[in-house]
C-alpha cells in the first residue's frame, strides 16, 4: 500500500500530517501536481510535478495507482476512479471513499454542480476548520493502521 495525493488543493495543514503519517507508518507516499511542492526530506515522501493542463496530475496519479493503495484528493470524480482501480480515496475533510458509497457522493455532487450551474446554490464548502483537520488525522490513522504492514511496495510510481 502506497499513499498518493492529489496536491495541487491539498490544505497545508493536511500535508503535515501526511508527512508526519508516512514517516510514522514507513509507507511510500507522492505528492502530484502541476506545481513545486516542497517535501521534507524523508525515504518514504517524494514529490511530482506533472505538466500544466486539466486533470494531469490526476492523470498521473491514476496511471501510478495500484490496488490497494491510498489517495488523498478532494475530487470526487478522480476517487470514484479510483475506487474502480481497487484503491480507497480519502478527502482531507476526512471522507473515506470506499466501493459501498462513492455512487451515493458522485450522485450528490453531480446533483450539486447541476444546481450550481442554474444559479439555485451559490458558494461551496466552508472553509477547512481544525475538526474537519482533526477527523482526516483520525480517519488517516486508522486506516494506515489496518492496512500499512499490507503489502507495503518499495518501488516508486
Amino acid at each position: 500500500m502506497r499513499l498518493l495525493v492529489d496536491a495541487d488543493a491539498c490544505p497545508g495543514p493536511i500535508k503535515e500530517i501526511i508527512f508526519r503519517a508516512a514517516n510514522r507508518c514507513r509507507v511510500e507516499t507522492t505528492l502530484f501536481a502541476n506545481h513545486h511542492v516542497r517535501v521534507p526530506k524523508s525515504p518514504y515522501l517524494r514529490s511530482v510535478q506533472v505538466e500544466q493542463g486539466f486533470d494531469v496530475a490526476d492523470e498521473r496519479i491514476l496511471a501510478a495507482l495500484s490496488a490497494g493503495d491510498l489517495v488523498i484528493t478532494g475530487d470526487i470524480p478522480l476517487a470514484a476512479q479510483v475506487v474502480d482501480k481497487q484503491g480507497t480515496a480519502l478527502n482531507p475533510r476526512g471522507t473515506l471513499y470506499t466501493a459501498d458509497n462513492i455512487k451515493e457522493h458522485l450522485t450528490r455532487r453531480d446533483f450539486l454542480e447541476d444546481m450550481r450551474s442554474t444559479g439555485a446554490i451559490t458558494g461551496g464548502p466552508s472553509a477547512l476548520d481544525k475538526s474537519h483537520i482533526q477527523t482526516f488525522a483520525n480517519r488517516l490513522d486508522v486506516y494506515l493502521t489496518r492496512h500499512a504492514g499490507e503489502g507495503a511496495k518499495a518501488t516508486r510510481p
